[in-house]
């Protein structure tokens, strides 16, 4: 059973940084794409970053472009979201998603999910 555990989240000021992790069970994080989604208070979840199983990045959402980034690490099983540059349009619930390398860049492209860890950013 693949599980995903979603933790760094927290809150932090605007023009701060926080990095984000997600640990994976179950399987080994690079036979997987992995993406990061948020989802606002009020709005739809939407897709964030995702790199391949071959740690190519895949997709970057145009509003963090150039302030997020992903990795990951194969020894720990995890994969990571480092967020510079933050603004309060950031807060919201993050989630770390997992699924096949081709997969569509949206939420139904992946099959194992995260519980998620809030972020906040105060202005």
């Amino acid at each position: 059973q693949v599980q995903l555990v979603e933790s760094g989240g927290g809150l932090v000021q605007a023009g701060g940084s926080l990095r984000l992790s997600c640990t994976v069970s179950g399987r080994t994080a690079n036979t997987l794409r992995m993406g990061w989604f948020r989802q606002a208070p009020g709005r739809e979840r939407e897709p964030v970053i995702a790199m391949s199983a071959n740690n190519g990045v895949t997709y970057v959402a145009d509003s963090v472009r150039g302030r997020f980034t992903i990795s990951r690490d194969n020894a720990k099983n995890q994969v990571y979201l480092q967020m510079y540059g933050l603004k309060p349009d950031d807060t919201g619930v993050y989630y770390c998603a997992g699924g096949p390398n081709d997969g569509s860049h949206s939420a139904g492209g992946y099959h194992y999910w995260g519980q998620g860890t809030p972020v906040t950013v105060s202005s």
